[in-house]
């Protein structure tokens, strides 16, 4: 919704705000889902001695594209009605999403795997994954507070180089191109890092799963 107009009357969010919401909503979820399928299907037939393709990563996620799209619509609905929740009331609402949203994400944490490895619904994809996460919350809570530990410092290193540039560009005058230059390597290390940190966060939800 608009936060308000000149005269202080509020604008509310209408079906087609919400609508366009929830296919933004179904569309990442697809997308995110189908990726992870591809990553999780790869790591697990990894873990059981094979040598996974790229190919036949993607080829597992397709042939479990309709539990994807089950469990988009799923996640796609919940994000919704927390939107919608978050939007009746800014403080309270904000809240309550808050809470919810973490364990929606707590008792979700493995159902991409689920529906990978077991190609049930997203309804018992989402029982099964907080049935696992019960049994395995510490591993998952140490594994992904390593990942993240080791992601902030190379984030830190990778602001070296926008450093750098910084330094040349103020004290010896250069001009503007070594700060260009070190603002553009700093992204580009921080886009590879935060790459490589969901990749391992990924392949530590399929292992866990699998052991």
């Amino acid at each position: 919704h608009s936060p308000g107009t000149g005269n202080g009357v509020r604008v509310q969010a209408g079906p087609v705000f919400y609508l366009v919401l929830f296919a933004f909503y179904f569309a990442n979820y697809a997308v995110v889902a189908f990726f992870n399928s591809t990553l999780i299907a790869c790591a697990i037939e990894r873990f059981g001695g094979g040598n996974p393709t790229l190919g036949s990563g993607l080829s597992a996620a397709a042939s479990r594209l309709p539990q994807i799209i089950g469990w988009a619509l799923v996640a796609a609905t919940v994000g919704m009605i927390l939107q919608m929740i978050a939007e009746r009331s800014k403080l309270v609402g904000s809240i309550v999403v808050r809470l919810i949203g973490a364990a929606w994400s707590i008792a979700t944490y493995f159902v991409v795997p689920v529906l990978v490895v077991e190609r049930v619904g997203p309804i018992e994809a989402v029982k099964r994954s907080a049935s696992i996460m019960g049994k395995t919350w510490g591993e998952a809570l140490v594994g992904n507070a390593g990942i993240s530990v080791i992601a902030f410092f190379a984030m830190l290193l990778a602001l070296v180089p926008l450093g750098a540039g910084i330094a040349l560009s103020a004290g010896l005058n250069a001009g503007p191109a070594p700060l260009i230059a070190g603002a553009a390597l700093t992204v580009l290390f921080m886009m590879v890092v935060g790459v490589i940190s969901a990749t391992l966060k990924t392949i530590l939800v399929a292992a866990l799963y699998e052991y």
